[in-house]
């Protein structure tokens, strides 16, 4: 499980206004037939505009100043693990949805009106979406880099030739080309990837839009606070702030397993990946703990995600932590950041 919490982009050219972000999440219901759109939806309803959305989200911004986020977005991607114990992708990631954004009120330390928030008491819409591409950031392409570099010399020096702007052998080229297209690192499907290639596989996701503001726009809720667990005293009341992410995580992976009967293995945990990064030598010694079927497992798992494992694993427990510690925590300590997460 993948969970990413980002506050609004603001500044420069970006919008005071969630429209932007909302449009962005209707990209794949462009050019479906109606029954075919998959629709936002939050805790009390289905088939939610995104006009609602933009209105709900825009309209529930008071006293929140010009820089300050006037909502957070939540990307849920489950692994392709995860996503095989579901039976209808989209139906089943409602549910979890819904049953997500009650860890995410508890996963708060605040109180309204002398109470503990409730799922009731926060505004958010969520939308099921069903295809990734690959970005430029992706180590796939940026690997694959090169040869598209190459190729693209390539092609423009065929096209010099064929107007008569340079001498030279085209087919020769063009056996250049498909022999550069071959060699490139990361195929899929036969094919060279590049940025915007559409992920194969099963790639469904949720995306979550959710206020700042709680429903009656009244308290501000940032699950961007580092106050995990302190008290202000406000009109002479010790009041809890801070929204506890550790907490919201764990619950995540948690919540999954007990909706859809999974058995999460040890190299898919929220606790195992933070103490990958935080400390190693408990992490590796948990790893080596494990029964040999569930090590294996936890292996495979590690590389499947893109983490490079080394190919012959030594025999030596030290050279293993040698090997793969240092290899395996700079891709790790991108994803344990205070803005997001990867589980």
């Amino acid at each position: 499980m993948y969970i990413t919490i980002t506050p609004q982009k603001l500044g420069g050219n970006y919008s005071q206004s969630s429209a932007d972000f909302v449009g962005y999440l209707e990209k794949e219901n462009q050019g479906l037939e109606q029954q075919d759109m998959e629709r936002f939806f939050n805790q009390f309803g289905d088939e939610i505009s995104a006009e609602e959305v933009v209105k709900e989200i825009d309209g529930n911004t008071a006293k929140l100043k010009k820089k300050e986020p006037k909502f957070y977005s939540i990307t849920v991607s489950p692994s392709k693990y995860e996503l095989r114990k579901l039976q209808n992708n989209s139906q089943d990631l409602k549910q979890y949805t819904r049953e997500l954004m009650k860890d995410y009120v508890a996963s708060f330390n605040r109180e309204i009106n002398g109470r503990p928030i409730t799922i009731n008491d926060i505004k958010y819409y969520a939308k099921i979406e069903h295809q990734r591409t690959f970005k430029g950031t992706d180590k796939q392409v940026k690997e694959n880099q090169p040869y598209a570099t190459k190729i693209l010399q390539l092609k423009t020096e065929a096209r010099n030739i064929q107007d008569g702007r340079l001498n030279g052998n085209i087919r020769k080229i063009e056996k250049q080309i498909v022999k550069l297209e071959r060699e490139a690192p990361h195929q899929q499907n036969g094919k060279r990837i590049v940025q915007g290639m559409a992920k194969a596989g099963n790639q469904s996701h949720i995306h979550i839009i959710v206020s700042r503001k709680d429903a009656s726009n009244s308290v501000s809720l940032s699950p961007g606070s580092k106050h995990k667990a302190s008290e202000v005293e406000m009109h002479g009341k010790k009041v809890k702030r801070g929204f506890n992410r550790d907490e919201f995580f764990a619950k995540a992976e948690k919540t999954f397993d007990k909706t859809f009967g999974y058995k999460r293995n040890f190299a898919e945990t929220y606790k195992a990946r933070k103490d990958f990064v935080k400390n190693p030598k408990l992490y590796f010694a948990a790893l080596m703990k494990l029964p040999a079927n569930e090590k294996a497992l936890a292996f495979k798992i590690i590389s499947k995600t893109g983490l490079p494992v080394v190919p012959n694993i030594p025999v030596s427990q030290a050279q293993i932590a040698l090997r793969v510690f240092k290899r395996l925590r700079r891709g790790a300590e991108v994803a344990i950041k205070s803005s997001s997460i990867g589980i």
